[in-house]
């Protein structure tokens, strides 16, 4: 990757940052001030700041690290040890100018950095699919193959290197044709199937499983891909002892005509053209505490975000982890759905 790639000016805004870390895929922005470097930012600063509720629109000076860390192009060779020993994401090479001449890079795989997960995955596996019609007059939607596999398949896998191999699916619609299609594949993980007999929405399925999880577990809608660090987002849900965290993605909207806004007298007050709108949006995955279980009523229909309103009313504690725009795929409908193939087949 060209060094040019990973650096920014201080002057660019937050918004700005996000957008060059989902384009070249990385954790970590080199910041500059009139051509120097003179900072860092990562993904985890970025978080940092959106949680304490900080303006996207705000420049990045604003949160950057201006003590990085570095090493001259002498010490190049000890990169690799000086990064494993600090945990950081990546560090500049410097030349005695004191400009980044190369950029060394962390990879959890090269640097053998093993991941756990100690927790369940339940996927909503249950829906009729209707928007993705006529694929689901055939198939049920967490069957739709994306590339060689299912949608289903694909989420599973993302968990795989967690060593997570317990899976719960919460199934009714052609729920027949998910297991036979569990019990032919060859796999290393355990699927258990929940049947729902008759639907309870994105949250009533859960009451099901009482008695069967006791511990933290993962909610997700089976037609969505989350692209993020697992472990960082179940130790942030611990650590902020939430009752649920819901995973948040950033949506930019850009409206493409001129909004017109009009004053009280029927005048022109101002006009924007093509404002662009940036939101943060539920992307369908929670991090979940077993109470949210026990307590619900059996039987009863209720959606996954209406037992949240229900949990916030009792001031209950719900947090939120947000994501990159580019961290998350979702196929709820046919554009989507085409979106995430082309994608796919990008990245492999």
């Amino acid at each position: 990757m060209d060094v040019k790639d990973l650096l920014i000016d201080e002057n660019c805004t937050v918004l700005e940052s996000m957008r060059v870390l989902d384009r070249v895929s990385k954790k970590i922005l080199f910041v500059e001030r009139e051509g120097q470097f003179v900072a860092t930012i990562t993904n985890g600063d970025i978080r940092r700041w959106i949680l304490r509720k900080g303006s996207l629109d705000e420049k990045v000076s604003k949160i950057a690290n201006y003590q990085p860390k570095y090493l001259l192009e002498s010490e190049k060779a000890m990169a690799r040890d000086y990064m494993k020993k600090n945990f950081i994401e990546g560090i500049p090479i410097l030349d005695d100018n004191k400009d980044i001449v190369s950029i060394v890079l962390w990879n959890d795989e090269e640097f053998g950095v093993k991941r756990s997960l100690d927790a369940q995955v339940v996927i909503m596996a249950g829906g009729l699919g209707t928007r993705l019609y006529p694929y689901t007059k055939i198939l049920p939607k967490p069957l739709i193959p994306i590339g060689e596999i299912p949608i289903v398949e694909h989420i599973i896998n993302r968990f795989l290197p967690y060593e997570v191999n317990q899976f719960s699916l919460i199934v009714n619609h052609k729920k027949n044709m998910i297991k036979a299609y569990f019990n032919e594949i060859k796999k290393n993980y355990e699927v258990n199937y929940i049947d729902e007999d008759i639907p309870l929405g994105t949250g009533g399925g859960l009451s099901l499983l009482k008695g069967k999880i006791n511990s933290t577990f993962i909610l997700s809608n089976c037609d969505i891909l989350i692209d993020e660090d697992y472990e960082k987002i179940y130790n942030h849900h611990k650590s902020e002892e939430n009752l649920i965290t819901m995973v948040c993605s950033l949506k930019n909207v850009r409206i493409p005509y001129g909004v017109v806004e009009i004053s009280e007298t029927g005048q022109i007050e101002n006009i924007k053209e093509k404002p662009e709108f940036s939101f943060f949006t539920n992307t369908g995955m929670y991090i979940v505490e077993p109470q949210v279980i026990e307590e619900l009523e059996q039987d009863t229909a209720i959606g996954f975000p209406d037992i949240i309103e229900k949990y916030k009313e009792k001031g209950a504690k719900i947090g939120v982890f947000p994501i990159s725009e580019n961290s998350w795929l979702d196929m709820g409908q046919l554009d989507e759905m085409e979106e995430m193939r082309r994608r796919l087949e990008r990245d492999e």
